[in-house]
């Protein structure tokens, strides 16, 4: 392979690492906050116990996305020199500013683990609003960096020089917000869901012990609630995204649903696999119009097809099923969230089925592979541009080789985190059961030493 091929791939698979641990940190807080809220109005200690296990699950977390992080951030340096001095010209805001959300994030973090005793309730929902808004502006800002690569602003390139920068307008692009909603709302769904897969696999275990069974009932109920709410806002999110698409980069929406001619009335295809001899979308189902209505809330709407384009200029052809694999999974994460509210609230059931929550238990997983591939869609989606129509990612791509050495031992030391970050939130939780915290929190007058 060359080096493109293999500084794609690298720094593709930290990226693809660094995400699960950058979503869960900003997912994750939210929960917290929701379980901090719900004891501080119903003074129900179980939301408490909440509260600390999955603070302790958040802090094991943090220890990872820290080190992925610096590590996608040396890669950038490393494999992407001419892409770097672009940005250090005219985007290194969003480098700067994330260091201070990253220190709020860190120092409020700290405190609620290690002062949550010491502090007022609060003081305690301040801290962890704190670390929720420091996760969530950090992932903000680093993202915006991607989403000036898809609609580059403040600054023109000319003769081979960088004229006319305006940091302010790289910054505030014209995809920052659609792209900065996308990233949190999404980290919020899988946030979500990580409690409720974690939730329904417990309450299987404990069918027959009601007392745990109802903890996790509780804590169930609140991931599906608010990864439904979550999944819902990501769906109208990713029509405005589609909406941003068809403006800015039209060669990647029409890739990303196999439309080779431009017209009007344009069909969504759904499933399938692009065929680039016959120009179709093989064992598609095609929805008429649906198309040219998600691009624009017409459908009238002309949608610019791939023959438009050079060929060179085609993204590659398979970030459609990346597509219907990203919208299929958020579609069922809505409806398995829909499930589980009319079983428990409409039907007062208060036991679940076996198969039910069966189904329950991929749901984490489910929402974690939907962003990564997004995320993949959002990126191969983009090629051959670094920087769409100013820069291609092969003229900026590291000349020093090694790079497949450097992906060997990179995969290495991911596979080792991953393993090491399983194993001490196994040992942690077998350590500190459930059971024991719930007898600690029934004996405290007020609940507050759970902390």
């Amino acid at each position: 392979m060359d080096d493109l091929v293999l500084a794609r791939s690298l720094f593709g698979t930290t990226m693809g690492f660094h995400i699960i641990f950058a979503s869960l940190g900003v997912g994750l807080p939210l929960m917290i906050l929701i379980a901090e809220l719900l004891f501080q109005k119903t003074k129900d200690h179980d939301y408490a116990v909440m509260a600390k296990r999955w603070t302790k699950g958040q802090a094991v977390l943090l220890g990872v996305a820290i080190p992925t992080g610096t590590i996608a951030g040396v890669q950038l340096a490393l494999l992407w020199p001419g892409f770097m001095e672009v940005i250090g010209r005219v985007m290194a805001l969003p480098f700067q500013i994330e260091i201070y959300a990253f220190f709020v994030e860190a120092l409020f973090m700290s405190i609620y683990v290690y002062a949550a005793d010491r502090i007022s309730p609060r003081m305690r929902i301040v801290s962890v609003s704190l670390v929720l808004l420091g996760a969530a502006a950090s992932a903000i800002l680093i993202t915006n960096v991607h989403a000036f690569e898809g609609t580059p602003a403040g600054f023109r390139i000319e003769n081979g020089e960088i004229v006319d920068v305006d940091p302010w307008a790289a910054f505030f692009n014209p995809s920052f917000i659609v792209t900065a909603g996308h990233v949190v709302v999404s980290a919020f769904m899988t946030g979500a869901f990580v409690i409720a897969s974690i939730s329904a696999y417990k309450m299987l275990r404990n069918m027959k012990n009601e007392r745990l069974y109802r903890f996790h009932r509780k804590a169930l109920m609140m991931g599906l609630v608010v990864g439904g709410i979550f999944s819902f806002i990501t769906a109208l999110n990713g029509h405005e995204s589609a909406q941003m698409l068809h403006e800015y980069q039209p060669e990647k929406l029409a890739a990303a649903e196999g439309l080779f001619e431009t017209q009007t009335y344009a069909p969504l295809a759904i499933g399938g696999f692009t065929d680039r001899e016959t120009q179709e979308v093989k064992w598609g189902i095609e929805i008429p119009w649906a198309l040219s209505f998600l691009a624009d809330n017409s459908f009238k709407t002309e949608v610019i097809g791939l023959n438009d384009f050079p060929e060179e200029y085609w993204p590659p052809l398979f970030v459609h099923t990346l597509f219907n694999a990203m919208v299929g999974i958020g579609s069922l994460l809505i409806f398995l969230s829909l499930l589980g509210f009319f079983w428990y609230k409409i039907l007062k059931r208060p036991h679940f089925p076996k198969w039910m929550l069966i189904i329950f238990v991929p749901s984490g997983i489910l929402s974690m592979l939907a962003i990564e591939f997004g995320w993949i869609f959002a990126c191969t989606g983009r090629q051959p541009w670094v920087i769409y129509r100013l820069l291609k990612t092969e003229d900026v791509v590291t000349a020093s080789g090694q790079i497949g050495t450097l992906f060997i031992l990179f995969t290495l030391v991911y596979a080792i985190l991953g393993l090491a970050v399983i194993l001490v939130l196994v040992y942690y939780f077998k350590r500190n059961p459930v059971e024991k915290e719930l007898d600690k929190s029934a004996g405290d007058g007020d609940g507050v030493s759970v902390y």
